[in-house]
């Protein structure tokens, strides 16, 4: 997609979903979290039809619909962790490139679209350039492994 924001796909895909009388349930589902099969079309700009097409055929009676719009607080948390990540490097590119994303603060960047069908979840995903690259950046950072809280059942002997 060359869109800079999903919105009006977001649109024609809840139109064309309810025109095929399914329902949409607001759910992401996490492709770590059940089996998931991802639909792979990428060159059909149009393939999210089939999908939807798919899965009335396949009986399910309702599609997960998930959107993702970049928010001021995601995208300075993340400027703030690359450069915390860089130290002492006052400038990677990798900041100035983080940066560059603000003109797409408050877009829809990515759409995901899901039903399930014998224990599977199938997935269809809509996403701009400029999200890839957030993706990737976000992506790039290593967190490790951070718990937050305690946990009474951890004791040490």
């Amino acid at each position: 997609m060359s869109q800079i924001s999903l919105l009006s796909l977001k649109d024609d895909m809840v139109a064309f979903i309810e025109g095929h009388g399914l329902r949409r349930v607001p759910a992401y589902v996490g492709s770590e979290d059940v089996p998931t099969v991802l639909w792979d079309d990428e060159e059909n700009v149009d393939s999210w039809k089939d999908f939807v097409e798919t899965a009335k055929s396949a009986g399910a009676p309702f599609l997960t619909m998930s959107e993702i719009r970049l928010e001021k607080a995601d995208l300075e948390l993340l400027i703030e962790e690359l450069q915390e990540s860089s130290f002492p490097n006052s400038d990677p590119p990798e900041v100035e490139e983080a940066q560059s994303l603000a003109t797409y603060v408050g877009k829809v960047g990515y759409i995901q679209l899901g039903f399930a069908h014998q224990g599977v979840f199938f997935l269809h995903e809509s996403t701009t350039p400029w999200y890839k690259r957030y993706q990737n950046l976000l992506d790039s950072l290593d967190l490790g492994d951070i718990v937050y809280g305690d946990d009474e059942d951890d004791t040490v002997n």
